[in-house]
């Protein structure tokens, strides 16, 4: 490291090799640079990479195996002759520190303080794994013959275990040794395979096409085409077979009304226009139809007496009286028609009968008007041929 960072560098006029040696000890400082800033306190900065799965117990988060950190490395002790070096680097997550130091007595890395290790270990012999022969073993094997006969033993036994496992493993690897034929078989159908795909694509883009849909088709099922062969479609009626089921219903209908409806029209009165219920023929349309035109009749004014000319008279049987006399009905005749009847000479005031000329002028002008049974009979001819009757 200290020979690449001297390689080509600027030697001042003033250098000396007897006196400086080098240029670090010129410059004063370390040929490892700002990694050995804390050497003076025992501690070594190093690129450290993370041996095994943890969690950070500063923000929980997982630190996966080979992340790189600098860390701070220093010595903290010896198994027998073997140094521990303890390890402290910061989270690049969060502001924890992570403080490991190594075991040299199990050949691993220890968590002190800062995270928790992801438990990812087994035991080889529960995992079946081949386990490399302990010492111990190997010098017992070569001074103890009985011991060696009962390993030897033991060994057989899993030879005749495993025996079925390897023999079925040789199979597999005769099926798999003829590799031509294995990738011709591989290939014909990938090809098979590729030709139904794309005729299944070109079907789905001619329906499409054909339906106008903009909407991705999923490839069809054994249920949906049980389904497609219960359905029944059938065209719908033409524009000529419509118009002449129409025109057959208009023949069959009845041009008259039904006898309920009849008997409640002829029930009612002339001026009174029918109700939505009433006769079983007549539509909803109809009666609407109906009371629109009896709207738009219009509907004659009523007819007083002063329009016809007729000017009514006080009763002249109770002189000095300004008030009319009551007039009482003839027998047989309605309370309201002597009221209707058109006033005679009696019904005059009296300042009339008293005054000759007043009276002779009026009898004149009785005499020129119609008489009242003529006007009754000209308005009954009138309104014979009215709408209203």
């Amino acid at each position: 490291m200290g020979e690449r960072k001297g390689v080509n560098k600027y030697y001042p006029p003033d250098f000396n090799p007897k006196k400086h040696g080098s240029l670090n000890r010129y410059h004063n400082s370390h040929p490892l640079r700002e990694r050995a800033r804390k050497l003076s306190q025992g501690i070594l900065i190093i690129r450290f990479e993370m041996p095994y799965n943890i969690w950070c117990d500063g923000c929980k988060n997982h630190i996966g195996m080979g992340v790189r950190y600098n860390a701070e490395k220093k010595k903290v002790g010896n198994y027998y002759t073997t140094p521990i070096y303890r390890f402290r680097m910061k989270c690049h997550l969060c502001v924890n520190y992570i403080e490991m130091q190594t075991d040299p007595a199990n050949c691993d890395y220890v968590i002190v303080s800062g995270a928790q290790r992801k438990e990812e270990r087994w035991d080889m012999v529960d995992n079946e794994q081949v386990l490399p022969t302990e010492h111990e073993t190997k010098q017992k094997l070569e001074t103890d013959a009985m011991f060696r006969l009962e390993h030897g033993e033991a060994d057989r036994g899993a030879l005749r275990k495993a025996l079925p496992t390897l023999s079925h493993i040789q199979e597999a690897q005769s099926a798999w040794k003829d590799d031509f034929a294995l990738n011709s078989t591989l290939r014909r159908k990938f090809r098979e395979k590729k030709k139904a795909l794309q005729e299944e694509e070109q079907r789905d883009q001619a329906l499409q096409a054909k339906a106008s849909l903009a909407i991705p088709l999923v490839p069809e099922t054994e249920a949906d085409r049980r389904l497609a062969a219960l359905l029944r479609f059938h065209t719908p009626d033409s524009y000529e077979d419509r118009q002449k089921l129409k025109r057959s219903e208009i023949i069959s209908r009845s041009w008259f009304a039904s006898p309920s409806g009849s008997g409640s029209s002829s029930s009612s009165s002339p001026g009174s226009s029918p109700g939505p219920g009433a006769g079983g023929g007549s539509s909803k349309a109809s009666s609407v139809l109906r009371k629109l035109a009896q709207s738009r009749r219009p509907t004659p004014a009523a007819i007083t007496v002063e329009d016809l000319g007729i000017v009514r008279r006080r009763s002249r049987d109770v002189p000095g009286s300004h008030q009319p006399a009551a007039e009482t009905p003839k027998p047989g005749e309605p309370r309201g028609a002597a009221q209707d009847r058109p006033a005679g000479a009696r019904d005059c005031p009296q300042e009339t009968a008293d005054n000759p000329k007043t009276a002779g002028a009026e009898g004149q002008a009785r005499e020129a008007a119609p008489s009242p049974s003529s006007l009754s009979s000209s308005l009954v001819a009138d309104y014979s041929g009215s709408e209203s009757e």
